[in-house]
């Protein structure tokens, strides 16, 4: 079973930069789709990034689309979030999340971080 853990969150000004990241444990992170996820207060939880197991390859959606990327490290069995370009809209909890490929529900979830974007 695959354990997560954040860290990296903050408060930072509009046009601002933050790295979120995401130990992993239990299993290489190379072995599992991994995600970022948002939840702000009173909306749906939003997922931002995706990195799947097989070839690396990533989605974005189109609210965070050329702002954010998505990388992790297989030596170190770390996920990372680069959020740039960083709007108040951001504002929100954000969440790591794994699950095995051949599922559709994302299995495991960190406990969050919480990332504050001021006008």
């Amino acid at each position: 079973q695959v354990q997560l853990r954040e860290s990296g969150g903050g408060s930072v000004q509009a046009g601002g930069s933050l790295r979120l990241s995401c130990v992993v444990s239990g299993n290489g992170v190379s072995n599992v789709d991994m995600g970022w996820f948002r939840q702000a207060p009173g909306k749906e939880r939003e997922r931002v990034a995706t990195i799947w197991r097989y070839g690396g390859g990533t989605y974005y959606p189109a609210s965070v689309k050329g702002r954010f990327v998505i990388s992790r490290d297989n030596a170190d069995n770390i996920l990372s979030l680069q959020m740039n370009s960083l709007i108040p809209e951001d504002t929100a909890m954000y969440y790591c999340a794994a699950k095995r490929f051949f599922v559709d529900e994302w299995e495991q979830w960190g406990q969050g971080t919480q990332v504050t974007v001021s006008s």
